[in-house]
């Protein structure tokens, strides 16, 4: 089995490291791997978008982990009852097939090497984007640890965006509930929240203050970019170094993560214009999103009561889409 199925299968528990062979263990570790939270509501009771629909093209032709009818169904749900017409994209990017959208969202590609760390796209996929955006598109680029922020890093490079890539922590600023210093909080008591159009919305109605993640990595912010997710003093970037290991007729793929460095000047969220488009990077998926674990059966993501994810998601599109 490639080792792009078992990332797929078992990547999302969101260890700090693993070690798994590809062999009859990825019965067992499909059964505990996430799962998208059907019974989350995705109503909107005042879509944004009642005569005009605008097309978002989402990416499903890079390896994706997220797809519109797999864990991102929440997600894209949401968009749709907020007036959105959303189509599975799966074919390669060009000037012609992406004047087919307005909006370009790219959740989690992987490469196509063994480690799934090499790019995701190829060099004129990545001019591409960047010529689309530069002439009006808008573009969400999704990416998480090790090893999806590797395979972005074509499309990020050619925006000016630095990644961390491996894994960032805090352990002043995360969920209590939980003992795991990767499952950030970002509220505006704490200063987290950084006032832009996405984390303001249109009213008080879609005001945003507390979100959560769920452990990703990190991104530095562009001069002309606002990181609305803030990494505070206390926020940390531990690097992640891969390793293939071929044993007779297994493959294991070991991802680590070293000793922590400063994350300062880093955050999880930023927005910025670029020429006559717009562009929003995350560093953690599972927050756009709705899951189930499947191990604890709790949930994971936008469905984590007390957080405004769901709004977060779509003051994104939003501004994305001009609205804000």
């Amino acid at each position: 089995m490639h080792t792009a199925i078992l990332n797929a299968i078992v990547r999302w528990r969101k260890s700090v490291a693993y070690a798994l062979l590809l062999s009859a263990m990825v019965v067992s570790c499909n059964s505990h791997k996430q799962s998208a939270d059907k019974n989350f509501d995705t109503a909107v009771p005042h879509p944004a978008y009642i005569a005009e629909h605008p097309r978002v093209l989402f990416d499903e032709a890079h390896r994706n982990i997220h797809t519109a009818d797999g864990l991102y169904r929440p997600f894209v749900e949401l968009l749709r009852n907020d007036g959105y017409e959303v189509l599975s994209f799966k074919r390669p990017f060009s000037a012609a097939t992406l004047a087919e959208g307005r909006i370009l969202v790219i959740a989690n590609a992987l490469g196509p090497n063994e480690s799934n760390d090499s790019s995701a796209f190829t060099p004129m996929e990545c001019e591409a984007v960047h010529s689309w955006v530069g002439t009006g598109g808008a573009l969400l680029l999704i990416t998480d640890h090790a090893p999806t922020g590797f395979a972005a890093r074509c499309i990020a490079h050619h925006f000016g965006v630095e990644m961390s890539y491996g894994m960032t922590e805090d352990s002043l600023h995360y969920d209590t509930s939980t003992k795991d210093f990767s499952r950030l909080l970002f509220t505006r008591e704490g200063g987290l929240l950084v006032e832009h159009p996405i984390i303001s919305g249109r009213d008080a109605t879609e005001r945003v203050n507390r979100i959560m993640t769920f452990t990703g990595q990190s991104m530095k912010v562009p001069e002309r970019a606002v990181g609305f997710l803030k990494l505070a003093a206390s926020a940390v970037n531990r690097p992640a170094s891969i390793r293939v290991d071929k044993t007779g007729g297994d493959t294991k793929v070991e991802i680590t993560y070293g000793d922590p460095v400063s994350a300062d000047g880093f955050v999880q969220g930023e927005a910025f214009k670029y020429g006559k488009g717009r562009i929003v990077m995350l560093g953690e998926a599972a927050m756009l999103t709705a899951q189930i674990d499947g191990t604890t059966r709790q949930p994971f993501g936008m469905n984590v009561p007390g957080v405004d994810n769901r709004q977060l998601a779509l003051n994104i599109m939003h501004w994305l889409s001009g609205l804000l």
